[in-house]
């Protein structure tokens, strides 16, 4: 038997709100979801060299053998995506115009510019480590629910060239978290200063919505 189990990257904590597809690829594909506890079973499979592959992307490639954890940067994570959270061959610019006030962010020992309010100058120096960096400067406590968010802007970015609008963030997060935890209140829990349209795009290094100048 070989059992995948899949958790949420920066906290460690067990997918468990919607079914994650698990394929292993040993020759022969065999697909299973995972259950309560996050976990997916192959119970007629013996240890073999193959690939795991969640939501279709691989994130392992070598021994499968017995209990192995998997982890996701987000629950919707698909397969393409670049690791800046975007299609490949996204082409992201620059906000800089005359006399902007900007300020220094250090991410990694490297100087990044952002504007007076923490929003990229140059949008390819966003990284996680400008998420965590950024977040630290706000006073925010980063999890699991925050990166899902962050994640889903940067990629609806790359394939829209225009920011996700409220109803779209909720439209798609209602369907993942529910009722509960997919409205407006609860994301400005989430993104106190602003929202996701505000502080959500700062952190995933988007440009300003329009009525935020």
């Amino acid at each position: 038997m070989i059992c995948i189990h899949v958790q949420m990257k920066y906290t460690g904590e067990p997918v468990k709100r919607i079914p994650v597809e698990v394929i292993l690829d040993t020759g022969e594909r065999d697909a299973a979801l995972t259950g309560r506890d996050g976990t997916a079973c192959f119970a007629d499979l013996a240890p073999a060299s193959g690939k795991v592959l969640l939501h279709g992307a691989i994130q392992h490639q070598g021994l499968l053998d017995h209990d192995m954890t998997c982890e996701l940067l987000s629950l919707t994570d698909r397969s393409g995506l670049a690791a800046t959270g975007a299609p490949e061959g996204t082409s992201w610019g620059s906000t800089a115009y005359p006399n902007m006030q900007t300020q220094s962010l250090w991410v990694e020992g490297r100087e990044i510019l952002t504007d007076s309010e923490g929003y990229l100058v140059n949008l390819a120096d966003w990284s996680e480590a400008f998420v965590q960096a950024q977040a630290q400067v706000e006073n925010m406590a980063l999890n699991a629910e925050h990166w899902e968010v962050i994640r889903y802007l940067r990629d609806y970015y790359g394939r829209h060239a225009v920011q996700a609008q409220v109803r779209e963030i909720i439209r798609h997060f209602s369907q993942i978290w529910g009722s509960e935890r997919g409205n407006n209140r609860y994301f400005h829990d989430l993104f106190p200063r602003g929202g996701p349209q505000k502080q959500g795009n700062r952190l995933a290094g988007l440009l300003r919505t329009k009525g935020e100048h």
